[in-house]
């Protein structure tokens, strides 16, 4: 059975309680791809580079029905509260 966005995105709030999550399945449907951008306060204090790793260890389950994941924002909280105040600024 292919892997869901529904089932992605319940892994990921049951495992990094996200406080902005959003997951497309770039595949068209098939659930082979999925792109994901995350906020999580457990990613304080990590490099970008722990917080992907913390993302791939929450679906490694998932990983091995998925084709391609790109996790295109992994950010804390207040880093994305601060991107989207610079989106609401630019904006206005």
């Amino acid at each position: 059975m292919a892997v869901t966005r529904e089932h992605v995105e319940a892994t990921l709030k049951s495992k990094l309680n996200p406080s902005h999550l959003d997951v497309v399945d770039t595949s068209g449907g098939c659930g082979a791809s999925f792109s994901i951008e995350i906020a999580t306060e457990q990613f304080e204090g990590k490099r970008l580079l722990e917080r992907h790793r913390m993302v791939n260890a929450a679906l490694v389950e998932e990983l091995k029905q998925i084709h391609a994941l790109s996790i295109t924002k992994a950010l804390t909280p207040e880093q994305w509260k601060q991107q989207e105040d610079k989106k609401s600024q630019a904006s206005a």
